[in-house]
């Protein structure tokens, strides 16, 4: 499996193209223009991403479009490399540093699936000592580039302790739903919780 999946920078575009945006379907010519490669290798590349199970396609009018298929055995980990590589996952790990002294990032699976926020929920966990000006520079970028909101919760390494021993529903909420790890170790996320 791992040969069909990342060979060609072009790969690697279009693959950035459908997991970034999870929902979305695309017709040919506009991977073209979101990847900025030649019309031929793009088809090459789905082609091959078809027998090998990953993309999906359909004929809508005039036009074949094409979606990853999120069936596919690899469907969660590619989406968490590319969340990490583009968009807000790739803007907090560059600027981890500036950020500040940051123990956890998590991004909430239906953000990185780009659905809508749960009542209630979040996009963004931060938990540690964090520039919060910075944090608030880098998710604006995100939300113009999105246009959306983009909910976010920020705990001090005490907070987070301390919510997570009391089993606080807002933190268990974010516990028990999916999410990908941009910083941290998800096990010592979400250890001692008895979740």
């Amino acid at each position: 499996m791992l040969r069909d999946l990342i060979i060609s920078k072009v790969r690697i575009k279009i693959l950035q193209t459908f997991l970034y945006q999870p929902q979305e379907l695309f017709y040919v010519r506009q991977l073209v223009r979101a990847t900025g490669e030649e019309i031929n290798a793009v088809r090459r590349e789905l082609l091959r991403m078809e027998k090998a199970g990953m993309v999906q396609k359909e004929t809508r009018g005039n036009r074949l479009y094409y979606w990853f298929n999120q069936n596919h055995p690899l469907f969660g980990d590619l989406l968490s490399l590319i969340n990490k590589t583009i968009g807000l996952g790739k803007a907090i790990i560059e600027n981890k540093t500036k950020i500040g002294k940051i123990k956890f990032a998590v991004l909430s699976g239906r953000f990185a699936r780009r659905l809508p926020t749960r009542e209630g929920g979040v996009d963004l966990l931060m938990v540690g000592e964090v520039n919060m000006p910075k944090l608030v520079e880098i998710v604006k970028i995100e939300e113009e580039k999105q246009e959306r909101e983009i909910n976010y919760s920020v705990m001090s390494k005490q907070e987070f302790e301390f919510r997570k021993k009391r089993r606080d529903p807002f933190l268990l909420g974010i516990l028990t739903s999916s999410r990908l790890m941009l910083i941290g170790d998800e096990e010592e996320l979400a250890s001692r919780t008895d979740v």
